[in-house]
């Protein structure tokens, strides 16, 4: 069955600890690109994102980015920060999912996708059989972004009792 409903949710990609996933057996994340790690607006990540990404290198949940993009901003951002990437992954369709998946050796049930939108990253998920995590967009900064989340609104309600409840360490 199709699913619009993230597994869980969490307030933005800095917040996912590599701890979580593997208490989930999960071995791989699949990243969103744009508007999940960056705004469209900039090139340059957070200290947030820079220091997150060192602490899943440091552990054993391996990382890949996974865009709908083309764009030579991912490639050069894959490539300065140490993160693979597949590029026009066409999600929600799962071309780009089960590249990843081959790619890494991992099975559908060891993986992960987190992005931040439903009609893309969350079903994409869903329907590869992947676990689903949506985060809130960094920034929606056009109309057609905004008008976007308002679609996005009533599947994020049915699913406000997935929220991960982050406590400060």
């Amino acid at each position: 069955m199709i699913s619009f409903l993230p597994k869980v949710i969490f307030p933005e990609v800095t917040y996912l600890p590599p701890e979580y996933l593997l208490q989930r057996g999960i071995k791989l994340l699949m990243l969103d690109f744009d508007n999940t790690m960056l705004p469209y607006t900039t090139n340059v990540p957070s200290q947030a994102l820079l220091d997150w990404i060192s602490k899943f290198q440091k552990s054993s949940v391996q990382l890949c980015i996974v865009s709908n993009s083309k764009k030579p901003r991912v490639r050069i951002f894959s490539e300065q920060y140490g993160v693979d990437v597949i590029q026009g992954a066409k999600k929600p369709f799962s071309k780009g999912i089960k590249a990843c998946l081959k790619k890494y050796g991992v099975e559908k049930s060891e993986a992960a996708l987190v992005g931040d939108q439903i009609y893309t990253d969350v079903l994409g998920a869903n329907c590869a059989g992947v676990y689903s995590v949506l985060v809130k967009s960094i920034h929606n900064h056009t109309f057609w972004l905004k008008l976007r989340h308002v679609a996005e609104v009533p599947f994020i309600f049915m699913a406000k009792g997935r929220k991960y409840k982050h406590e400060e360490s």
